[in-house]
């Protein structure tokens, strides 16, 4: 029988992380700037290790092959090509991650579908949700307007009357709880200072244009994409806002819809009493506590905690389940894959 399934995270160590994911329960090493926490993914290099129940140690992959439509969806395994003979052998459509931004990211950007094929890269959209932001943390997202292509590449090639590549992107300070879109072809970095939860299409292709000057963990400077990144990037994206989210009403609780685009839809849960929710055999659901502590009650009477910094995937199969809140003021993010219904 299939359950609400928590995974192992995968710790990565990156040149601008440090120690804050500590404070969302993950096992920072001493020493270690680790950059980010992969709380689900389906990758070759990084396969998500069931962490609990009667399906622990097993990864993600092997679930989805012995399972499928009724751990991901008949919409998601409809959707997403199968891989060799086996037709549940298909990937898991998103990539989660928290971020631990204590220096500036490159300067990136990732190829729209268009394009990506061609780079022999992967199409990549994403979603960002703030959880810290220091006093004067900025995110950088788009072009300032009225630069055009020219000015950008002139900065990028040192030239004396240009100025640096952050005289021509668009920098805008956030606060807690600030919901950034990051289509594919979208000029970003996160800035320093900055905790947040990263949701995005299953893709790990980044495209470096710029890097500050600086050199990664090895001492030597990181490898930059400049040709590819001038390929991808939409050099008529000025300025982009955050996003206003729509809310809804149920009852004391509310839903925040954050984003919904074609490849998922992320809503904010504001928990005050019981919410009742379902999977419907379409697709899967994934929780996280964002604030707070949550209760997850599912139909044969079992219940998991969820601390904050806490994952959970729901099979598509899971059918109705509840969440209830163990602390005040708890929050939870709630992500799937949209059906075209």
């Amino acid at each position: 029988m299939l359950y609400p399934y928590k995974f192992t995270p995968t710790l990565v160590e990156r040149v601008w992380g440090g120690n804050a994911l500590e404070h969302y329960g993950k096992p920072v090493p001493p020493g270690k700037r680790i950059g980010e926490s992969w709380e689900i993914s389906d990758r070759d290099d990084v396969q998500s290790v069931i962490a609990n129940g009667p399906d622990k140690g097993k990864t993600l992959r092997q679930q989805i092959e012995t399972h499928g439509a009724e751990l991901l969806g008949s919409a998601v395994v409809g959707r997403v090509p199968s891989r060799g003979e086996n037709a549940n052998n298909v990937r898991f459509p998103l990539l989660i991650k928290l971020l631990d931004a204590r220096e500036r990211l490159s300067l990136q950007v990732h190829p729209p579908p268009a394009v990506a094929a061609k780079l022999k890269g992967e199409p990549k959209t994403e979603m960002w949700y703030v959880l810290e932001a220091d006093q004067d943390a900025h995110l950088i997202a788009g072009l300032r307007r009225g630069v055009n292509a020219a000015d950008f590449m002139r900065s990028l090639e040192g030239a004396a009357d240009s100025g640096s590549p952050i005289d021509y992107v668009h920098r805008f300070q956030v606060l807690p709880g600030d919901v950034f879109f990051v289509p594919s072809g979208r000029l970003h970095a996160i800035d320093a200072g900055v905790v947040l939860v990263e949701i995005q299409q299953n893709s790990d292709t980044t495209y470096r244009v710029y890097d500050w000057g600086r050199v990664g963990l090895d001492g030597k400077p990181r490898q930059l994409h400049v040709r590819e990144s001038l390929v991808c990037i939409d050099f008529k994206d000025y300025e982009p806002k955050k996003q206003r989210p729509m809310v809804e009403r149920k009852g004391v609780n509310g839903l925040w819809r954050l984003v919904e685009c074609e490849y998922f839809h992320v809503h904010r849960l504001d928990i005050v009493n019981a919410w009742l929710d379902r999977t419907d055999d379409s697709t899967f659901h994934i929780i996280s506590c964002i604030s707070g502590a949550l209760g997850l009650l599912t139909p044969d009477g079992k219940e998991e905690r969820l601390n904050v910094g806490e994952f959970v995937l729901l099979p598509a199969a899971l059918g109705f389940y509840t969440l209830t809140p163990l602390a005040e003021n708890t929050r939870a993010l709630k992500s799937y894959v949209p059906t075209g219904k």
